[in-house]
């Protein structure tokens, strides 16, 4: 592993047995990392890094405003998201044995809870909610597009992931959703959905990938970018 430096960029460089060049940006401090064949010289590699500086910088900002963002602390008055709304927390005391979140009024999430709970069990409920309701949206939606696709997933899960929204497993025809989607506009989770599952038809980010981004969902390009340049 080696590293080289761009206008006070620090790059992370590895060299691998691959045929093209992987450029990454990662949370949470904007740590740079270029993937490249072993074929392939700095030379090459800088110059390619120097044409992405204004992307890289970009999504370094990124990272560095999401760190203004103050955990939250799932207290009544705290702004959080669900399908690209913005609503007020409400918590609510109940003695009932049920707890849970309800939507009210398209303005608050109320959550209710014993009194006293701490802070992890009003955010596992929060948590076990959103992943509910996200899984709600999935299926019909992987119904929608295995049909217009020709294609079958045998299965798909939620979980929290640090540096993708998705992935999928070709072989096993299964697909992973980041849980942090429930929380943006629909389209965004639609638009991830289908990515994954043209890896069912298409394995690689080519040529044919794209073809197949750009005819099941033309206007992919806008909703990644706004995927990818939310604050949340």
């Amino acid at each position: 592993m080696e590293k080289i430096i761009i206008n006070d960029v620090e790059i992370e460089l590895t060299k691998k047995n691959i045929k093209n060049l992987y450029l990454s940006v990662h949370p949470p401090n904007g740590e740079v990392k270029i993937s490249a064949p072993k074929w392939m010289d700095e030379d090459a590699i800088r110059l390619f890094a120097i044409s992405k500086l204004s992307w890289i910088k970009r999504h370094q900002k990124k990272f560095k405003d999401q760190q203004k963002f103050p955990e939250k602390e799932y207290i009544s008055g705290e702004k959080h998201h669900f399908l690209g709304q913005c609503y007020l927390l409400n918590v609510v005391y109940t003695n009932k044995r049920n707890q849970g979140v309800e939507i009210r009024n398209k303005e608050y999430i109320d959550l209710f809870v014993r009194e006293n709970a701490p802070k992890h069990i009003r955010e596992r409920i929060m948590t076990e909610w959103y992943r509910s309701e996200l899984k709600k949206l999935i299926s019909p939606l992987i119904e929608k597009w295995e049909l217009i696709m020709g294609v079958k997933v045998n299965e798909f899960g939620v979980k929290r992931m640090k540096t993708r929204w998705g992935t999928c497993n070709p072989t096993a025809k299964r697909v992973w959703i980041n849980l942090e989607l429930v929380k943006m506009n629909p389209k965004c989770l639609e638009y991830v959905l289908v990515h994954e599952m043209v890896h069912l038809l298409e394995r690689g980010h080519n040529k044919r990938f794209i073809a197949y981004m750009d005819e099941f969902i033309p206007n992919w390009r806008t909703v990644k970018e706004e995927l990818n340049s939310s604050g949340l």
